[in-house]
C-alpha cells in the first residue's frame, strides 16, 4: 500500500508518497493554487492518487506550540474534509509543528540557494510529515 503525505499553505501543496513496503517517503511535487483555494489542487492530486494506488492520506496538521488549534488547523481540518469527500480515502493527521522550519534547515545545508528553497520547501515538509507517520506507525507495529 502507498501513502501520501501532504503540507498545505496558503498557495502551496507539498506532496510526497511513501514506498510499497511503507518505510520511506519520497517527494513528489508542490501543486500551487490561488490563495485559500486547494481544491483547484484537486484533479492533480487525483492522478496522483492514481497513479500511485494511494490507499491513505496523511496530512500535516499545524498546531501551535501550546498544542493549541488554530486559523491554519482549521483550513487543514476542512481541506480533510474535501479530500475525504472528494476521494474516499481515509486521510488522517500528523503533527507537522517546526516541520517547515525543518525543511529549511535541511535545504540549507544541502547548499541549495534561496530561490531553490522556496520551491522546494513545502515538498520536504511533506516528506517530514509522511516519515514521521511512517516511522511511529513503524513502532507501533514492532510493539515499542
Amino acid at each position: 500500500m502507498r501513502i501520501l503525505g501532504l503540507d498545505l499553505g496558503v498557495k502551496t501543496l507539498g506532496v510526497s508518497v511513501s514506498d510499497a513496503t511503507e518505510t520511506v517517503a519520497s517527494g513528489i511535487a508542490t501543486l500551487r493554487f490561488s490563495e485559500n483555494k486547494p481544491e483547484e489542487c484537486l484533479e492533480d492530486l487525483r492522478k496522483i492518487i492514481n497513479e500511485y494506488s494511494v490507499k491513505l492520506i496523511v496530512l500535516g496538521l499545524p498546531k501551535n506550540m501550546n498544542n493549541s488549534l488554530g486559523f491554519a488547523a482549521k483550513r487543514s481540518e476542512d481541506f480533510k474534509a474535501l479530500l475525504e469527500n472528494n476521494f474516499n480515502i481515509e486521510v488522517c493527521f500528523q503533527d507537522e509543528r517546526l516541520t517547515s522550519v525543518t525543511a529549511n534547515n535541511v535545504l540549507l545545508q544541502a547548499d541549495v540557494s534561496r530561490k531553490k528553497r522556496k520551491a522546494k520547501v513545502d515538498t520536504v515538509a511533506a516528506i517530514i510529515i509522511l516519515q514521521n507517520y511512517l516511522d511511529i506507525r513503524k513502532g507501533k507495529k514492532d510493539g515499542k
